[in-house]
């Protein structure tokens, strides 16, 4: 399980305290998927960076469990790949000098057989549409067997028929790998598309946590998905939201 206890992370701006992030305490369950949505500047970014480690809280603090603190993968928006590396290269750049060549090329193998870039593993990167790109840095944080898979908006620069094939394949990933998944976006109709339980941010604070019981696939022309999509947005479009400040375990019903 991943548990946040009261996370808040401040800044000086100004001479004048600033929070990002304040209060924030949920926990999720081994496996789970969860989506994280907000307007710009909510703090979305912020707390998938704490979750990387690569931002600490100034206040509160994070239990990963069972030392899975060392096995984080994170997918940005932009794909970041090696230029001058191969789309297998890309992949095993990670594992060079950690394992023998034979369990790199079975691993590296597996995860771009997974993600539909097996026969593209001499391809170079400005050989790739944005969609393939993508993959291939998903594929790469997948290599190393995170616990904790962390996607900042990966679909956003897509179009919308590329963006709804590759949310279709990382639920598919995810279903058959079982990370720990945070994704984080500004689309509420993605949120509840891929997410077990969408956390809302406001203001840097958690004003909602909405369960999401609809079988995979989901489709956004479903009525479920569009009522789910109007509860969240509602929310998140309110004066004044309030703040949901207790934790709660994925799965289980608010109080």
């Amino acid at each position: 399980m991943l548990e946040l206890r009261d996370i808040g992370r401040r800044y000086q701006v100004a001479g004048k305290d600033f929070f990002a992030l304040q209060g924030i305490s949920v926990t999720l369950a081994e496996g789970s998927f969860t989506t994280v949505v907000g307007r710009s500047g909510c703090g979305k970014t912020t707390l998938l960076r704490i979750l990387a480690g690569l931002t600490a809280p100034t206040e509160g603090s994070l239990d990963y469990g069972a030392d899975n603190s060392s096995r984080i993968g994170v997918v940005f928006q932009d794909a970041r790949l090696m230029p001058w590396l191969s789309v297998f290269d890309n992949v095993a750049f990670g594992l060079k000098g950690r394992l023998r060549k034979a369990l790199i090329e079975q691993r590296c193998g597996a995860v771009l057989e997974l993600v539909g870039l097996d026969g593209f593993r001499a391809a170079m990167p400005s050989q790739l549409s944005g969609g393939m790109a993508q993959r291939v840095a998903i594929a790469r944080a997948l290599v190393m067997e995170p616990a904790l898979l962390l996607l900042d908006e990966p679909f956003a620069a897509l179009d919308a028929f590329t963006r709804r094939a590759m949310q279709n394949e990382l639920v598919d990933i995810w279903q058959k790998r079982r990370p720990t998944v945070v994704f984080v976006t500004h689309d509420v109709e993605e949120a509840v598309l891929l997410g077990e339980r969408v956390l809302e941010l406001d203001q840097g604070r958690l004003v909602g946590q909405d369960p999401i019981d609809l079988a995979y696939p989901r489709d956004p022309t479903d009525s479920g998905v569009a009522l789910h999509r109007r509860r969240i947005l509602a929310r998140l479009l309110a004066p004044q939201a309030p703040v949901i400040a207790s934790p709660s375990i994925l799965g289980q019903e608010l109080p």
